[in-house]
């Protein structure tokens, strides 16, 4: 039996059905959200529509853009000739926090896990394979994440990338087994990009 109303009970719904939002933190935020004036209120949800109105894909990184391509994408500052290959938007941001990687990116936006029936064609992987038939690519550097699915994912691409005999790269352990880009410090995530080693 619920004490809540059940537009509340939704409310508490949603923000519990977010990565790593317990039922607990879901009724703080809900219990937040009813306490705000009404056009904050409006506010906030009209930002959640709006960025799902107009973020999508880069066409050429797979990256988080409002245009037609990225920003890093668009820049002539950026190193096109080696491409950064991350699982998720968010690591992006990780390794661009460094200031010390000068390349573009490409956004597989997952990793292989056949446990969770996520297979080849779930992921961004075609199109980095479009991008590496261009002549310009000379390196690719394998940036997923230490754990079995980031190595799966970067052994799987290493061996489709060997007929474009383009170097392959995988970022050096800096980066603990298990865990994720997004939380590794800076002076980590340099020294990785630094170590970066070819893959057979």
């Amino acid at each position: 039996m619920s004490f809540f109303p059940a537009s509340l009970e939704n409310l508490i719904d949603r923000f519990a059905s977010l990565p790593g939002i317990g039922r607990k933190s879901a009724q703080r935020l809900a219990f937040h959200v009813l306490s705000l004036p009404e056009e904050e209120t409006t506010a906030f949800a009209n930002a959640i529509l709006d960025a799902r109105a107009n973020v999508h894909c880069c066409r050429i990184c797979q990256n988080l853009t409002e245009g037609e391509i990225c920003s890093i994408c668009a820049s002539d500052r950026r190193d096109k000739s080696t491409i950064c290959v991350v699982s998720e938007p968010r690591d992006v941001l990780s390794i661009e926090r460094g200031h010390e990687y000068n390349g573009t990116y490409h956004v597989l936006h997952g990793a292989l896990s056949p446990m969770s029936h996520v297979g080849p064609d779930d992921i961004r992987i075609k199109e980095l394979l479009v991008r590496a038939a261009q002549d310009e690519v000379r390196e690719v550097i394998m940036a997923t994440n230490p754990d079995t699915e980031g190595e799966a994912t970067a052994m799987y691409i290493s061996r489709l990338l060997k007929p474009f005999h383009i170097r392959v790269t995988r970022l050096a352990y800096g980066i603990p087994v298990g865990s994720n880009l997004e939380f590794a410090d800076d002076a980590t995530l340099n020294r990785a990009i630094e170590g970066r080693t070819e893959m057979d």
